[in-house]
């Protein structure tokens, strides 16, 4: 390229992946053109899904290349995933606290954050935003470790990433749209908010690229940072949700296939 950044910036590769995981949770939102309803057991055996995935990259995509990282840069190798992981889960915590949101099967009643009266749909949209953030985080620091030549497999571990984080998101447009369609909405406007959530995966990932590229020695607190935002939100809402609606064997034994599915692109690919 003679214009703009090289194809190999991180940054540009940032906006590639979060745009491709974006578009996958968009095309899992169109889902609510064909059909109104999804089963309950198959949300929550896509919920337990999209928590395996998830806990799988916190380690192999983001602590442990932090960890390897950290040595090379001559710093305490444990020191960085330490600090890190607790600011990225503390970081979520605040949001959590201060934004206001429903869970995905939680009554209005039990809405979170600031109080507000906004509708259910809103609040659920922005649940599932805020579950997006560390995502398109996690992306673009994973992009911005590769620019910095983590192993021989830096690259590959972030696409590895970026397609496990958007292979999840495909079932997580449809735990999105098709419940807002049965709230009342317009199926056009489903799928337009089932697919806005994820429009700050690309976003973040430009912000967790660029912080890194302009900051290296930060790098692996970065990738920490999101390991513990991530975990956060796995725990807080992700595994909660999916054991609540009595389908907990199936949602447990899909957590094990997300992770299994997660390891195995990130040791194949990275």
């Amino acid at each position: 390229m003679s214009d703009g950044l090289p194809v190999e910036h991180p940054v540009l590769q940032a906006v590639l992946a979060g745009t491709f995981t974006w578009g996958l949770t968009a095309l899992g939102a169109a889902a609510v053109f064909l059909s109104r309803r999804i089963s309950r057991r198959g949300l929550d055996g896509a919920l337990g899904f999209t928590a395996g995935v998830m806990i799988a990259a916190s380690f192999w995509s983001l602590l442990a290349p932090a960890i390897d990282l950290a040595g090379r840069m001559g710093m305490i190798k444990w020191l960085p995933a330490l600090v890190g992981f607790l600011a990225g889960a503390g970081a979520l915590r605040l949001v959590d606290r201060v934004l206001p949101h429903v869970h995905l099967f939680a009554p209005l009643s039990e809405a979170e954050g600031l109080p507000t009266r906004w509708r259910r749909s809103i609040l659920l949209v922005l649940a599932i935003t805020l579950h997006n953030i560390p995502e398109g985080l996690a992306v673009g620091v994973a992009f911005g470790a590769a620019s910095a030549g983590i192993g021989d497999g830096g690259l590959g571990a972030a696409i590895a990433l970026t397609l496990g984080i958007g292979l999840q998101n495909f079932p997580e447009g449809m735990a999105v749209s098709i419940p807002l369609r049965n709230e009342g909405l317009s199926r056009s406007k489903s799928f337009f908010y089932g697919q806005l959530s994820a429009v700050v995966e690309p976003i973040a990932a430009v912000v967790g690229a660029a912080v890194v590229v302009l900051a290296r020695p930060l790098l692996p607190y970065a990738l920490a940072f999101a390991a513990g935002a991530m975990f956060f939100v796995v725990v807080e809402e992700v595994i909660p949700e999916a054991q609540r609606g009595g389908n907990a064997d199936l949602a447990t034994l899909s957590a094990v296939t997300g992770f299994t599915v997660m390891m195995t692109l990130d040791v194949a690919l990275g």
